[in-house]
């Protein structure tokens, strides 16, 4: 069986989960082979406006590195591991569409990583999270160091990773790191319900107002605000523009193509 598993649920909704809850669904070189086998599919299939992540069962969403696997290895193959680890998360962060993590249960490490990588993080209200590495004599190194800074700021990352304090999903909401805590009853249904608000706009204008954001928050505003001209451009001769407006015109609900 696939340490992932990729869904396409609700039309354009893409549910992708990683799927080894009997080791906390960490990062074994088999599971980070099947994510980016299921990003591939994710890039290949134009009908899907939003992805969703999450881990199976009740208890973790990703616990980080397979710290058993990663005992037989040499520092070598460690520092190779780490980089694959890190290629990976980056690829989800460039990755054209919204995306967006349910953390359902624990994440540590490289786990909350991959949810950093994430355009917006949901948690459920039992999930916990930290960059736990100092604790084990190490630092974060899939992007943990330079993404929890620019989301919270420089001196609550600081004091996070230095402490590798466990934050609860009430104490990640109010520092910023997380949009939104939902009830761990209904945790995935509401989540797809906020993926269903997203998946609903135009796609082109979502994928272009991520670009925007992403590109113009590294740079200054004057800057930032000729790509956001730029991003603008790419949406003025599409067919979902016309359609929008049309729709506005006719009190009905647009009924976007992507084109």
């Amino acid at each position: 069986m696939s340490t992932v598993q990729l869904e396409i649920i609700h039309e354009h909704i893409g549910l992708l989960t990683l799927n080894r809850p009997e080791a906390a669904n960490s990062f074994s070189l088999q599971l980070l082979h099947d994510l980016n086998n299921a990003l591939d599919e994710v890039e290949k299939n134009n009908q899907i406006r939003v992805l969703i992540l999450t881990g199976s069962g009740e208890k973790a969403f990703c616990a980080g590195a397979d710290l058993k696997e990663r005992e037989g290895m040499t520092e070598e193959q460690v520092i190779a591991t780490v980089g694959k680890i890190k290629s990976t998360t980056t690829r989800v962060e460039q990755i054209a569409i919204p995306t967006i993590a349910a953390i359902n249960g624990a994440a540590f490490g490289g786990g909350l990583e991959l949810a950093l990588a994430c355009d917006i993080r949901i948690a459920c209200d039992t999930a916990k999270m930290g960059l736990t590495e100092t604790s084990l004599g190490i630092i974060p190194g899939a992007g943990g160091t330079q993404r929890l800074s620019r989301l919270i700021g420089l001196g609550k990352a600081k004091y996070l990773i230095f402490t590798a304090k466990r934050l609860t999903s009430k104490e990640a909401k109010d520092i910023g790191l997380v949009e939104e805590v939902l009830e761990k009853e209904d945790f995935l249904e509401k989540s797809i319900t906020i993926s269903l608000s997203i998946a609903q706009n135009g796609p082109i204008g979502i994928q272009q107002a991520k670009k925007a954001i992403n590109l113009g928050y590294e740079t200054d505003i004057t800057s930032g605000l000729k790509i956001e001209d730029l991003c603008y451009a790419k949406t003025i001769p599409t067919v979902d523009r016309r359609e929008g407006l049309l729709a506005f015109k006719e009190k009905r609900k647009p009924q976007y193509k992507g084109k």
